[in-house]
């Protein structure tokens, strides 16, 4: 189900089963695709997807963590490049019109963060299982290979380095 590539095939679009009722266009079913400083949550994703016609919510909780590659993490801090709030747009834009029958969510936080902060925040609903979690799979994915963020992690043996997060 994990897409490969850093961008989404251009023939990759989902066919919405015609027993289903629309969702809408893009522009409605695209809740919220954000860039913050502020703390973010799937509790809040899942409460902007949620709809009457949607039969599942999948949500991803992309959480700090307290080791990365043998080594014990301390803290770290994501720097978003200027333009990330619009390639987020893009993002969600695009992964939306490639799924017609889901509605999401998703919202990026960077700056300081603490182990078991939320970094990254997605919900998508739709009528059934399956699409709602292939398209969060999607989602998440073409949001790590396209925002442009970086991660500066401290180290518990003191030292830091800078980890680009994309791909």
């Amino acid at each position: 189900m994990s897409s490969d590539s850093s961008v989404l095939p251009e023939d990759m679009v989902r066919p919405q089963d015609p027993r289903d009722p629309s969702l809408g266009p893009v522009e409605h079913r695209m809740r919220l695709a954000l860039v913050t400083e502020e703390a973010v949550s799937v509790q809040e994703m899942a409460r902007l997807v949620a709809d009457e016609r949607c039969g599942a919510v999948v949500t991803f909780d992309g959480v700090v963590r307290n080791h990365d590659e043998g080594r014990g993490v301390q803290r770290l801090a994501y720097t978003a490049h200027p333009s990330a709030q619009q390639v987020m747009d893009e993002v969600l834009a695009d992964v939306t019109g490639r799924f017609p029958d889901v509605i999401i969510a998703a919202a990026h936080r960077y700056g300081p963060l603490s182990i078991g902060d939320c970094a990254l925040a997605c919900a998508v609903a739709a009528p059934h299982r399956k699409r709602a979690f292939e398209a969060c799979d999607v989602l998440v994915d073409v949001v790590k290979a396209r925002l442009p963020i970086w991660k500066e992690q401290h180290f518990d043996d003191g030292t830091q380095e800078w980890v680009a997060a994309l791909g």
